[in-house]
């Protein structure tokens, strides 16, 4: 290829959209691109996803903006809030494709979805706390089921609950949608009495030595404690994420300290480990205070 026919390829490439700074020009311009990267002569790589392929990169993207949130960090936030936006982009490009919905269409739907599920807001229902309307919203959504023609099991109180989000954050809706319909606690103590009930029967099981037994009852054990998280007014999915990533840090400070002292973990004795735990632990507790 000759320089005339190197510029002549450079100059018939397409022109990148631009946004006006509105958020209907910049959601506009986003959907463009999109359309350009999956055209024949843009990138082979967007060109080849598919919804299959796409959802490792969806979960991926889910996790990230939750990461940001954990963190405050809001610059991160915007970034990866930016990066989830742009697989609802991909996902409606590949529904236009198919002449299925556009972006357009989904965004419709979701408004008249929430304005019909808000009539405590744009009607003349009453909610008088945050209770109240999540009843009030589980019912609606219940008559939105059966107005689809679904079954009697696909449009029951349960339904629309995903089986792939993470195992502590679906017994969380359940508990909310079993909730919606009046079927709960009373308060956060009735909770707390049934934990205290399934850790005795679990630490029963365990010793038992029945693996069967000792694992469901170990779920039940944990049902009630996403019980008594939901009670108490948080998610046991954040809370454990949270513990999960403040054991990580301690554990990076006793490795720390121990390498200071020339020492390696694989050849100290559990008594060892937890005095530099101990350690670690009281260095976090100075700078956090708690």
């Amino acid at each position: 290829m000759n320089d005339g026919e190197r510029e002549a390829t450079k100059s018939a490439r397409p022109v990148p959209p631009q946004g006006d700074g509105t958020l209907g020009g910049e959601i506009e311009a986003l959907a463009e691109l999109m359309r350009i990267l999956r055209a024949p002569d843009g990138c082979a790589w967007d060109a080849e996803q598919t919804h299959r392929s796409l959802r490792p990169y969806l979960i991926e993207e889910t996790y990230e903006v939750l990461e940001k949130l954990d963190s405050g960090d809001m610059d991160g936030l915007r970034e990866e809030l930016g990066d989830l936006l742009l697989q609802i982009v991909y996902h409606t490009a590949l529904a236009e494709e198919q002449e299925t919905f556009t972006f357009a269409h989904v965004a419709k739907g979701i408004r008249e979805k929430m304005i019909r599920r808000h009539p405590h807001v744009f009607g003349d229902v009453e909610a008088h706390n945050s209770e109240e309307a999540l009843r009030s919203w589980e019912k609606i959504k219940l008559t939105d089921k059966e107005g689809d023609g679904e079954s009697r099991e696909e449009n029951g109180t349960l339904s629309g609950v995903p089986k792939a989000v993470p195992a502590l954050t679906r017994a969380h809706r359940v508990q909310e949608k079993m909730a919606g319909v009046g079927f709960d606690w009373p308060s956060a103590e009735g909770a707390l009495d049934k934990l205290d009930e399934e850790v005795h029967e679990a630490r029963a099981a365990i010793l038992s030595g029945d693996p069967e037994h000792a694992e469901e009852e170990i779920g039940d054990l944990l049902f009630s404690v996403v019980n008594a998280a939901r009670l108490a007014g948080f998610s046991a999915e954040e809370a454990l994420r949270r513990s999960t990533e403040k054991v990580i840090l301690r554990f990076r400070e006793l490795e720390r300290l121990a390498q200071a002292d020339g020492r390696r973990l694989g050849e100290l004795p559990l008594e060892v480990l937890d005095s530099y735990w101990e350690k670690a632990k009281g260095m976090e507790k100075g700078r956090t205070g708690r």
